[in-house]
């Protein structure tokens, strides 16, 4: 049964409605065509980039961004290790090893261990391809800061702005613009879809030119078919950027409530001891995703079973990124090395992201709100009682 209010679903109907059948009607079903050309020059004007080529998938802008910034296979690519799978799977199908690096209070990827990773790679005498940065959950990572120790380093900085899409930093400049090489994801959950698809961002004509080429399985300009090198077939089709164009007319919209469902969480967490949002103050983040983390010590109870209670409720939430140093798939430290510093383990185990979509009403999340205000102001008395048991040692 789905959820009375879900996490997060796309916001569809008349518009996008009218975009798909005029894209039909057009004639251009195939990756060519008006709307696709329009999708990219919008995609590349929200990100302030002089070039956007759009692709089936974020993991498809994200692997092609990995190969035209330069990563070769055998290098090490420096990344996240709270973030979504696709951050670290588009380094393995560049045939490159993710190194996985923990994050600072924000949730992003801590600044001074990227440093301290990148020297320790050198050490070892094996090549950087990269480093990959991630704006988790729609806040801008410190990019300025990346850039300078990416530079120091003489490797190129590569942005996962998949989560992103309408955010700014702290100096007021747009999501996607940092870096050698960006990549958005229009992914059906993210703030503005096209069914699927994601964007290869870069202000290089070269570097733009060299990722469509790749995405148009890597043909070269001859009337037959001829192929120099092996490549993807990752072009976005007209149809599915029609739908992205109708969404992108609606962005502002889409951030607004989601910004507004922020302001309500972020009331409650000033409300209720043990509770905090995720990522610290906004600062034109696109709010993409609303993270709450439930200290179990002052809360009295656990991101777990607050999870399982809004559930018995209707209501959808769902804990922060499992690392990705704990996922099985990459459990081999030696083949898969990792810096780790013990945040992106405790924000999983604490944290929490609740109903976050434009679908959700004021009135939905009012009603979030007040469940959690519920089950942390009846589990607070646990906690006060068990306190007293000796010098604060817990049993």
């Amino acid at each position: 049964m789905s959820p009375r209010i879900p996490l997060s679903v796309p916001t569809v109907g008349a518009r996008e409605r009218d975009a798909l059948i005029a894209a039909v009607e057009s004639g251009w079903i195939a990756p060519a065509g008006p709307q696709l050309d329009a999708f990219e020059a919008r995609a590349a004007q929200l990100a302030g980039r002089d070039r956007a080529v759009a692709v089936s998938s974020g993991t498809a802008a994200l692997h092609l961004a990995l190969l035209v910034a330069g990563v070769r296979p055998g290098d090490v690519v420096v990344c996240p290790t709270l973030t979504f799978i696709a951050s670290a799977s588009s380094i393995v199908l560049a045939q490159a090893t993710p190194m996985f690096v923990d994050s600072d209070e924000t949730g992003s990827i801590d600044p001074a261990l990227v440093d301290r990773a990148l020297g320790e790679i050198g050490d070892s005498g094996r090549r950087v391809g990269a480093v990959l940065a991630v704006d988790l959950y729609g806040k801008v990572a410190d990019h300025d800061r990346l850039q300078s120790i990416a530079d120091a380093h003489g490797v190129p900085l590569v942005v996962d702005a998949a989560e992103s899409l309408g955010a700014t930093d702290a100096q007021g400049r747009r999501a996607g613009s940092a870096g050698l090489v960006s990549a958005f994801s229009f992914n059906g959950n993210k703030i503005a879809t096209a069914s699927s698809g994601g964007a290869v961002l870069t202000d290089d004509p070269a570097l733009a030119d060299r990722a469509r080429h790749l995405a148009t399985q890597a043909r070269e300009p001859v009337l037959h078919y001829e192929h120099r090198e092996i490549g993807f077939n990752y072009r976005l089709s007209n149809i599915l950027a029609a739908l992205g164009l109708a969404q992108l007319e609606q962005l502002d919209d889409f951030i607004a409530a989601r910004r507004s469902h922020r302001a309500q969480y972020r009331a409650l967490a000033e409300e209720l001891p043990g509770l905090e949002i995720l990522g610290g103050a906004d600062r034109g983040d696109n709010c993409w995703m609303s993270s709450v983390l439930i200290d179990p010590e002052v809360a009295g109870t656990d991101a777990k079973a607050v999870q399982a209670l809004l559930a018995e409720d209707g209501i959808e939430s769902r804990p922060v990124f499992a690392p990705m140093h704990g996922q099985p798939v990459f459990a081999d430290a030696e083949r898969y090395p990792r810096l780790l510093n013990g945040v992106a383990d405790r924000l999983y185990r604490t944290g929490l992201s609740l109903p976050s979509s434009p679908a959700s009403s004021p009135e939905d999340i009012s009603e979030v709100c007040e469940r959690i205000r519920v089950i942390l102001r009846t589990a607070a008395p646990r906690a006060s009682a068990a306190r007293p048991v000796a010098s604060g040692d817990r049993l």
